[in-house]
């Protein structure tokens, strides 16, 4: 796939071909996840599903589009989990391609009920989680000369917090994503410049994916106002994942420390 006489991370853009690819999905038992460990394995990706849930039905459907799959149990507040992760993979594949942050959890109070355990929570799962994960699979890539990066940020990190509410009809504020959220997808845009900066000599690229109100288990129960975007729709788990398949494949051979909104609309520019 290279250009001859050019190293992998310097050729030109070409399309999508992921075969002989390994990816590590975290959070990839269902939802967002599952969804892109599935569309990562239709475009010929072999994937490393963690997550703290089962992933066996993840697992199944990466085998049923021919690829291989392993799932590892993984808490990313933990870096004894994370480090099995990246082992299980390199004794499994002998590489990592593709790494998707993609774990996360969301607190839905304000800024008076957000208790230091909530903060502490949301910002270890969200972004503490992406450097954790990242750190570890650095080295591999580095010494390869090739990585690709893609951390699942949020619209909340960009505009402080999706406007959404409880569709009971209570409170107007009630159900909007909290200060915590907020702030670590936010620091996981700031990460990901980070490491795109650095990552670029090495041949790793890192982006990002901000996801609007996706129809996922973390949003029923919750109006997102979506009437009123330009696409006026939820998101569904698989636009988020062809997003990451673009960003995680050959196709953005030129594309590096961006944050591509996925969102119908929402924020613009």
């Amino acid at each position: 796939m290279s250009t001859t006489g050019v190293s992998e991370h310097m050729s030109v853009s070409g399309p999508i071909d992921l075969t002989g690819r390994v990816a590590i999905v975290t959070g990839a038992a269902r939802g967002i996840g599952q969804a892109i460990a599935c569309a990562l394995a239709r475009e010929g990706a072999d994937v490393v599903a963690a997550d703290l849930l089962s992933v066996d039905e993840t697992i199944s459907d990466v085998r049923d589009r021919g690829r291989r799959a392993l799932g590892v149990g993984c808490d990313v507040t933990k870096s004894a989990d994370v480090a099995k992760v990246v082992n299980s993979c390199l004794d499994e594949f002998g590489k990592i391609d593709i790494l998707v942050n993609n774990a996360g959890v969301l607190s839905r109070v304000g800024l008076e009920e957000t208790t230091e355990e909530i903060w502490y929570r949301d910002v270890d799962v969200v972004m503490t989680g992406a450097y954790r994960m990242t750190q570890a699979v650095f080295p591999s890539m580095k010494e390869r000369g090739y990585g690709k990066i893609v951390n699942i940020s949020s619209v909340s990190g960009k505009i402080g917090g999706a406007v959404s509410k409880s569709s009971d009809g209570a409170d107007a504020l009630h159900g909007r994503s909290g200060p915590a959220y907020a702030a670590a997808k936010g620091g996981v845009l700031a990460f990901t410049n980070w490491v795109a900066k650095d990552g670029g000599r090495y041949g790793i690229y890192c982006n990002a994916v901000c996801p609007g109100g996706t129809d996922t288990d973390m949003t029923r129960g919750f109006d997102y106002g979506v009437e009123s975007l330009p696409i006026a729709r939820m998101a569904k788990p698989e636009d988020i994942a062809e997003a990451v398949v673009f960003l995680a494949s050959q196709a953005s051979n030129y594309v590096t420390g961006q944050a591509l909104n996925v969102d119908g609309g929402l924020v613009m520019g």
